[in-house]
Order: C-alpha cells, then sequence, then structure tokens
C-alpha cells in the first residue's frame, strides 16, 4: 500500500490504480470505511483514470489527528497537502457521505484544484436539527467506538448502511472493514458532523457538481441528497434504485458508469 509523508511526519496511505495520470480521481471514504471500500471503483474507472484512493486522517494506516480534529475543514487541510505531494494540480474530487463533506468543503475553499465534484449521499449536518438532538447523536457516536468499540459498532450499525435487497456476503465484509475504525478518526469525524454546517456554501460551489444517492438511504435519506442538489449551481442528480447509503458497494457498474459519464463529458 502506498504511503506519502506530509508537514510533522504525517503519513497519508492510499490505493492506486490506473495509469492517466492528466486525469486523477481522488475517492474519499465514510465514516466507517477506509480505502479498501472502493476496491470496485479502483478496478472499474482505471481504465480511464488514474484513481486515487485514501486513508483518511485516523483511518486505515494513516496516521492519527493529534489533538482530535473538530471540523471537515481539518480534513480538506490534509487533503490539499495530499494532492500537492502528490503533485496534483487538479483532480476530479469524489466523496461519500463524511467523504462528500470534506469534498464539499475542499471544492468551496480551493475551486481551482478541482475539474468536477462528486458528493454520494451527502450530510446536511448540524444546520438541519435541533441542538439537543444533534449533541445526542454525537454523544452516541463517542459512545459507540470508545466504550463498546468498533466490533460492537459495526455489528450494531452495518446492516443500516444497506437496503433490504443486500446480499449477506456483502454486509459481512463491509462489516469487518468497520470492525477496523479507530478513535482517533471516528471521534474527529463525529465532531466535524456536530460541527458541519455547510448550508451557506451549496451556492458558491463553482465547479460542475453531480449529486448521487442510493433509493433506499437510510442514512442521509433522498431528500437530504436532493436538498443540497437544488442548492448547488451546475448540478445534476443521479438516483440508484434498490441500494442504501453505500449504493456504490451495492450497485458498483451502475455507481461507476455514472462517475465516468460525468467526468468524461465536456
Amino acid at each position: 500500500m502506498p504511503k506519502i509523508t506530509l508537514s510533522n511526519n504525517k503519513v497519508i496511505h492510499y490505493l492506486e490504480s490506473g495509469i492517466s495520470h492528466d486525469k486523477t480521481i481522488i475517492l474519499l471514504h465514510g465514516l466507517g470505511n477506509r480505502s479498501i471500500t472502493w476496491e470496485k471503483q479502483l478496478s472499474l474507472l482505471n481504465s480511464h483514470f488514474h484513481v486515487i484512493a485514501w486513508d483518511a486522517p485516523g483511518y486505515g494506516e494513516s496516521f492519527n489527528p493529534d489533538p482530535l480534529y473538530k471540523n471537515f475543514s481539518d480534513f480538506s487541510d490534509i487533503l490539499l497537502e495530499f494532492v500537492d505531494a502528490l503533485n496534483l494540480p487538479k483532480i476530479y474530487l469524489l466523496g461519500h457521505s463524511m467523504g462528500a463533506a470534506i469534498a464539499i468543503d475542499f471544492s468551496y475553499r480551493f475551486s481551482h484544484r478541482v475539474k468536477k465534484l462528486v458528493v454520494s449521499n451527502p450530510p446536511r449536518g448540524s444546520a438541519f436539527i435541533s441542538e439537543e438532538k444533534n449533541k445526542q447523536k454525537l454523544n452516541n457516536r463517542l459512545y459507540a467506538i470508545n466504550e463498546l468499540g468498533a466490533y460492537k459498532l459495526a455489528k450494531d450499525r452495518i446492516k443500516n448502511l444497506f437496503s433490504n435487497n443486500a446480499p449477506i456476503d456483502m454486509i459481512e465484509k463491509s462489516e469487518r472493514i468497520m470492525q477496523q475504525v479507530r478513535s482517533p478518526g471516528y471521534a474527529s469525524v463525529s465532531y466535524s458532523l456536530y460541527n458541519l454546517n455547510q448550508k451557506d456554501i451549496y451556492s458558491n460551489i463553482k465547479v460542475p457538481t453531480m449529486v448521487v444517492c442510493g433509493e433506499d438511504d437510510k442514512i442521509t435519506p433522498v431528500p437530504e441528497a436532493e436538498y443540497i442538489h437544488n442548492n448547488i449551481p451546475n448540478s445534476s442528480f443521479k438516483l440508484i434504485p434498490k441500494t442504501g447509503h453505500l449504493c456504490f458497494v451495492e450497485n458498483p457498474t451502475t455507481f461507476s458508469n455514472y462517475i465516468i459519464d460525468f467526468f468524461i463529458q465536456n
């Protein structure tokens, strides 16, 4: 697994595939995932693109944030260092769930570095729920990772990430990946979700954008994705039928075809 060292000896590990370096896609995983979650996309996209899937800070084999991150801008600052270190002046950017929140922040703050943006099953965050509910969600996430542990967390939560159509072996594979989450990463994302309020920047996303959502998503339901789509200029929307929050895992072919069509069109 390749790795690259950023400032202050911060190490980011990543997976990559494909050789078209003038067309590089960066894949950003979600809260309970890591780079290997993009296994199918790494093979389905690599004939068109150079594909890179990172382990976000605190995930997989990448460095642990210390102190914990509290905002997704902390993650996108590291993403900027990462693409600079890889000598990638401009990228195609694809983020899923919490990765979508990072991608939106990055595309807003560093729009000159992004050719096109895809956000999959994006969260709307704290701006749309009460402070009481938002605080409870934070406490539940912190309790799950710090007290119950990753194994129990994965057992409790994995089925909600899929539709009722997902085969059991697919669910079990994703469960094993979720069992690998670590507190520094999961807790950093938990605090970042607690502080997430991007409703005032959607209208300032200038890059061409596609929003993708699974039809049966229980975590970030379709109306939330549609809200984000409707508030980002120059945005298109794609629904993937009979899939849940991990729509790119449940139907990787349809998902990847949407990505190819959107990224290669003029």
